[in-house]
C-alpha cells in the first residue's frame, strides 16, 4: 500500500510545468496575489506568491477539503461535476478549483483582490487546468 501511496505522487516535471502557469496568471492577471497547486490529500505542490502567505501547508490541506465537502454536498443534492468554487469576501476573492486526474488529482488555489476581473480570471483558470490536464496524459501515456 505504501507503494501506491508513493506512486500517486504528481512527478517533478508536470509539478515544475504547473509551476510556470502559477508564475503566468501572477504575472498576467495584477489583480491575482497567491497561487498554490496541491494534492487533494492537502499536500502543497507548487506555489506562487506576490504576499507573503504564512500558513501554506494549512492553506493546502483546508483547501482540498473544502472542495471535497462541496463536491460531495453536490452529490447529495444530485448536481454533478463540481468543478469549481468561488469565495467572494470584503477583502477579495479565493477560487477554488479541481484539476481531475486518475493518478495525480490537484486543486488549484487562487487567491485575489476583490477588484478582479472574475470572468478574466475564471477564463485564465480554464486554460490552465486544461494545459495542466493535457500535460498529465503525455506524462501518463509517455
Amino acid at each position: 500500500m505504501l507503494a501506491h501511496q508513493l506512486n500517486r505522487q504528481a512527478p517533478e516535471a508536470l509539478v515544475e510545468y504547473a509551476h510556470e502557469h502559477l508564475n503566468a496568471l501572477l504575472r498576467d492577471i495584477s489583480e491575482v496575489e497567491f497561487t498554490m497547486l496541491c494534492s487533494t490529500d492537502g499536500f502543497e505542490l507548487s506555489s506562487a506568491s506576490k504576499k507573503k502567505i504564512e500558513n501554506a501547508g494549512k492553506l493546502a490541506a483546508v483547501s482540498s477539503s473544502i472542495l471535497a465537502m462541496v463536491q460531495a454536498f453536490m452529490g447529495e443534492i444530485n448536481l454533478e461535476g463540481c468543478q469549481s468554487l468561488t469565495l467572494d469576501a470584503n477583502n477579495g476573492k479565493v477560487v477554488l478549483t479541481a484539476i481531475p486526474n486518475a493518478k495525480y488529482p490537484m486543486v488549484l488555489v487562487v487567491l485575489t483582490s476583490k477588484h478582479v476581473l472574475l470572468g478574466q480570471l475564471l477564463y485564465s483558470i480554464k486554460k490552465i487546468v486544461e494545459a495542466i490536464t493535457k500535460k498529465t496524459e503525455i506524462i501518463n501515456h509517455g
